[in-house]
């Protein structure tokens, strides 16, 4: 079921309009401007109704601060308003409101107009969802990380913990292709995907296709220690997928995978620690591949010892 949230000062009005909804609906009904933008951002909600008038903070100031915060911009807004005025009107759908609904309200058009817009959310989250994940593993692909590797190292310098940054490689996949065929190996990539997607599942963790054979993982808060070692496990699941490789490379299809554990602060660059990843995978296949290769908070680098 759907969740809509009502922001409206008035409890008589905000809990008639809630009921009109209700049968469809979860609706939740907050009576303040503060109160409607702190549980926006703590529930996944697929339609926002907003009261133009209320107290303190209008309707078209939350309606702003809620377009500016990055998780909720994409939530569809109804104003409610008994302004039957053409300036209000486009003052509320250039701050990015969907709709209107006005005072007294007529549960049928009420019903309809929410019926709408929250269709044409789902269609919209369908669509995007289909954009940002790669349809051969199913996980996350490169435009997905693209967004979230900025919000995850902001989200690292605002609570000022530690965040990994892991590049995941096949070793010798070339040869695995041309060994065993094309076919052969996107089965190999999505096994690998799903092995790592497994131990990568916290709400903490996210990992992504990077792009061919390799992959990238963002750890936040974890630390070093706790982070190269989870590392570890990852990599021997793999190998203990037993998938026969070309013998003269390898007995089975095994990873590479090199990480860096940073206490990020605002003048970090997460571009200069993403490449210092990679060169501790480019370490890990130096060094005779099937391992981890880590860099600590104090730039100490770490082997996987086997």
């Amino acid at each position: 079921m759907e969740k809509i949230l009502i922001i409206d000062d008035s409890p008589v009005q905000a809990n008639f309009l809630s009921s009109i909804l209700v049968p469809d609906y979860e609706v939740t009904v907050v009576n303040t401007a503060k109160e409607g933008l702190e549980q926006a951002k703590a529930v996944d909600y697929s339609l926002i109704l907003l009261d133009v008038i209320m107290p303190g903070m209008d309707g078209f100031q939350l309606l702003k601060m809620l377009q500016e915060e990055v998780v909720l911009r994409h939530t569809p807004v109804i104003l409610i308003t008994s302004l039957n005025d053409i300036q209000h009107e486009e003052q509320g759908l250039t701050l990015g409101a969907v709709d209107y609904i006005t005072k007294p309200f007529h549960p049928a058009i009420v019903r309809a107009r929410v019926n709408t817009h929250i269709k044409l959310h789902l269609y919209r989250s369908q669509i995007e969802r289909e954009a940002t994940v790669d349809q051969l593993t199913g996980v996350p692909n490169r435009r997905r990380y693209d967004e979230v590797s900025v919000q995850r190292w902001q989200e690292a310098i605002r609570l000022g913990v530690p965040f990994s940054i892991c590049m995941f490689d096949i070793d010798k996949f070339k040869v695995y292709n041309d060994t065993f065929g094309h076919p052969a190996g996107d089965k190999v990539i999505k096994a690998v995907a799903e092995t790592a997607a497994v131990m990568l599942r916290r709400g903490t963790d996210f990992f992504a296709r990077y792009g061919g054979e390799e992959f990238v993982a963002l750890i936040l808060g974890g630390g070093s220690d706790n982070d190269f070692s989870h590392l570890r496990k990852i990599r021997q699941a793999v190998e203990d997928l037993h998938i026969p490789h070309n013998p003269e490379v390898s007995q089975w299809v095994t990873v590479s995978i090199g990480g860096i554990t940073v206490l990020p602060k605002a003048e970090s660059s997460f571009d200069t620690y993403l490449k210092m990843a990679d060169a501790m995978l480019y370490d890990a296949k130096r060094f005779g591949r099937n391992q981890v290769v880590w860099t600590n908070e104090r730039m100490e680098q770490r082997l996987e010892k086997k």
